[in-house]
C-alpha cells in the first residue's frame, strides 16, 4: 500500500471543499418576522413595529372609536379600582408566555403595546430570542407604562398583569402598580354571558366586533411553539404566533370602542345585548339598567335571558314601589312556559301584605301549587307554599 504526504492529504480535502455546495447563511429573524433589533441599554431585542390609521377598520369597528368611549363611566360599570381616563395616553396590553400556569417559572416571552399616536394606532411586539433577553423586554416595557394614563386589557388581572408584575420584581424593578386598570372581561361577561356560549376573546371577536380569522393558531399551542424555537433557531412559525398577538390587540381596541358607543347609543344593540347592558349599568345607574331591561324587552328578548330580565326588573319596581309596574311583570313571568316559583311568591305576598286581599292571595297559591305538582318541583317549595296557604286560609276564617 502506498503512502501518502501531508501535502497529499491536504489536496484532497480541498477537492472535497471545493466540491461541497455551500450552505444557504440563516436569514436574520428580524428580516423573517418584519421587526428590527433594537439596543434598549440592558441588551438587544426584537421589537415588531406597525402603524394603523385610526380609520382603520378591524371588523365593524374603527380603531379611532376609542376616543368616543367615556371612559369615566366605562371605568365605573367595569368595576375599575381607579378611573381610567386621556384615551390618548391609554396602553393596550397582551401577552405571550411559556405556560399557562402562572408563577415565577412562567416567562412573559413576547409582549404587544399598543397606543395611540397624532392620527394612527401605534402596535409594538417585543420579543425575547432567549431567557437572557428579559432584561432587555422589561426595559423595553417601563418607559411604554411610565407615560401610559391606563392600562386596557383581556384577563389581564388575573393573568398578564400578575405575571408581568412578578418578572419585574424578580428583576428588581418596580412596577406601576398605581397605574388605573380596565380589564375588559369583566364586563364582557355582563353583557353577553345569557347571548352567547362563552365570553372567551375568540368568541366575541366573531360574534361581536365582526372578524374571522385565517389560519389562526390556538393560544394553548403558543408555548410549544417558542419551545420548538429556543431548540431549532426557526423562527418562521412564530409569525402565527406574532400575528395571533397582534389580532387579540387589534380586538381590544375595537372592544372597547364597542363599549363605548353601547354606553352612549342603543341602536344596534340585540335584545341579548340590552339586557347585558342592563346589568352593566346596575351598580352604577339603577334607572339606566332599568331602562335597558325595558327595551330589551321591547325588542323581543325571549327564553330563560327575558325571564332573568323580567325578575331584576320587577325586583327594582318594587323597591321603588311602582307596584303596577311590578305586578305586571311577575304575572307575564309567571306565564312563562317552565314554572318558576319566584313571580308566584311574589305575587302572593303583594295580594296578602299589600292590598290585604286574601282572596286572590289564596287563589294564587292555589294556581302556584297546581303547576309545581305538574313541573315536579322540590319538595321544599311546595311545602313552602302549602304553608302559605294554611296561614291565608286561617286568616279568611278570622275575618269571617
Amino acid at each position: 500500500m502506498g503512502t501518502h504526504s501531508l501535502d497529499d492529504l491536504r489536496r484532497v480535502i480541498r477537492r472535497i471543499e471545493t466540491g461541497r455546495p455551500k450552505r444557504p447563511a440563516a436569514r436574520p429573524i428580524e428580516e423573517i418576522l418584519g421587526g428590527e433589533l433594537v439596543d434598549t441599554g440592558e441588551g438587544a431585542l426584537l421589537v415588531v413595529r406597525r402603524e394603523f390609521p385610526l380609520s382603520h377598520r378591524h371588523g365593524r369597528q374603527t380603531l379611532g372609536s376609542v376616543l368616543q368611549a367615556p371612559l369615566d363611566l366605562l371605568s365605573a360599570v367595569a368595576g375599575a379600582e381607579r378611573p381610567v381616563a386621556d384615551a390618548r395616553r391609554l396602553l393596550f396590553l397582551d401577552a405571550e408566555t411559556t405556560g399557562l400556569a402562572g408563577g415565577t417559572g412562567t416567562y412573559a416571552f413576547l409582549v404587544g403595546a399598543a397606543w395611540l399616536e397624532d392620527d394612527r394606532l401605534v402596535l409594538a411586539q417585543h420579543f425575547m430570542r432567549d431567557f437572557d433577553e428579559e432584561p432587555a423586554l422589561l426595559a423595553a416595557l417601563r418607559p411604554i407604562l411610565e407615560r401610559a394614563s391606563g392600562l386596557v386589557t383581556f384577563n389581564g388581572a388575573t393573568f398578564d398583569l400578575p405575571l408581568l408584575e412578578t418578572r419585574f420584581l424578580m428583576t428588581r424593578r418596580r412596577w406601576p402598580d398605581t397605574l388605573p386598570h380596565l380589564d375588559l372581561l369583566r364586563p364582557a361577561r355582563r353583557i353577553w354571558t345569557s347571548c352567547l356560549p362563552d365570553c372567551r376573546l375568540a368568541t366575541l371577536e366573531r360574534e361581536v366586533v365582526g372578524v374571522v380569522r385565517e389560519d389562526d393558531i390556538a393560544g394553548g399551542l403558543i408555548p410549544s411553539l417558542y419551545f420548538d424555537f429556543l431548540r431549532s433557531r426557526r423562527a418562521a412559525p412564530l409569525g402565527r404566533v406574532l400575528a395571533h398577538n397582534r389580532d387579540d390587540i387589534l380586538t381590544l381596541v375595537g372592544l372597547l370602542g364597542w363599549f363605548g358607543k353601547a354606553l352612549t347609543s342603543h341602536e344596534e344593540l340585540t335584545a341579548g345585548e340590552l339586557g347585558g347592558l342592563g346589568r352593566l349599568w346596575e351598580p352604577v345607574d339603577v334607572e339606566r339598567a332599568l331602562d335597558c331591561y325595558r327595551a330589551a324587552l321591547a325588542a323581543g328578548l325571549s327564553g330563560a335571558p327575558a325571564q332573568v330580565v323580567r325578575l331584576r326588573l320587577a325586583r327594582w319596581e318594587k323597591r321603588f314601589a311602582r307596584w303596577d309596574a311590578a305586578c305586571a311583570l311577575w304575572e307575564e313571568a309567571a306565564r312563562d312556559a317552565g314554572f318558576d316559583p319566584r313571580p308566584w311568591e311574589e305575587l302572593a305576598k303583594f295580594h296578602e301584605h299589600r292590598r290585604r286581599d286574601f282572596v286572590t292571595a289564596r287563589s294564587v297559591v292555589e294556581d302556584a301549587l297546581g303547576l309545581a305538582e305538574d313541573a315536579s318541583v322540590s319538595s321544599r317549595v311546595r311545602e313552602a307554599f302549602a304553608y302559605r296557604r294554611a296561614r291565608l286560609e286561617r286568616r279568611l276564617v278570622a275575618r269571617g
